[in-house]
């Protein structure tokens, strides 16, 4: 990786979930989220072309997104939604969290083999110990409805005031017990990330 790209720690979580009050999965839905949290390079001070850690970020993108889907039983096939986000700390600004739509974004395209929707996004600038509800949404169609949802992600430690927390999502179904109609992920036809 670049000098400009100094990783202190990724954490990774799974959660295997079986019901949300209704009958039981026969296999669960994973929903699993990566994060690295990253010195920030501009941290503390104004600097006009920020490009550069846009660029610099790509293979940590790439290696993050990889570890997901493996976290998540290896298989690209299997994952359905995604989303990401950043967490500046306090010294750096909302546009460095932003350096993570393309390397994040794009990497998470790249690692699954196809995915037509955009990639659902939040950022923030905050203390240490913040966390941030991540938007998911269907892989190849932002419309159906039944892959709406979010996962909270977040460590005690992170981010310091000069550092970011950079996150990906991803999961292998919907919400368990969807049921209130619209498009139905086996009924994508359009090619167009929407429908």
């Amino acid at each position: 990786m670049s000098d400009l790209v100094k990783v202190r720690k990724i954490s990774t979580q799974v959660e295997e979930v079986y019901h949300e009050g209704g009958p039981a999965l026969d296999t669960p839905i994973l929903k699993g989220s990566i994060v690295a949290i990253v010195e920030n390079p501009y941290a503390g001070r104004y600097v006009e072309d920020i490009t550069p850690f846009m660029e610099a970020l790509k293979p940590l993108g790439l290696k993050t997104a990889k570890q997901l889907i493996d976290a998540l039983g290896g298989d690209p096939a299997k994952i359905c939604s995604y989303g990401k986000g950043a967490i500046v700390g306090e010294d750096g600004e909302m546009e460095h969290g932003a350096c993570w739509h393309v390397a994040g974004g794009y990497a998470m395209r790249e690692a699954l083999g196809e995915a037509l929707a955009i990639v659902p996004s939040s950022k923030k600038v905050a203390g240490v110990g913040a966390r941030m509800e991540i938007p998911i949404t269907h892989k190849d169609a932002s419309y159906v409805r039944s892959h709406f949802d979010a996962m909270e992600v977040g460590l005690p430690d992170s981010p310091r005031r000069g550092e970011i927390l950079f996150a990906l999502v991803m999961t292998t179904g919907g919400r368990p017990h969807a049921r209130l109609g619209g498009l139905a992920a086996e009924d994508i036809s359009a090619r167009d990330g929407l429908r």
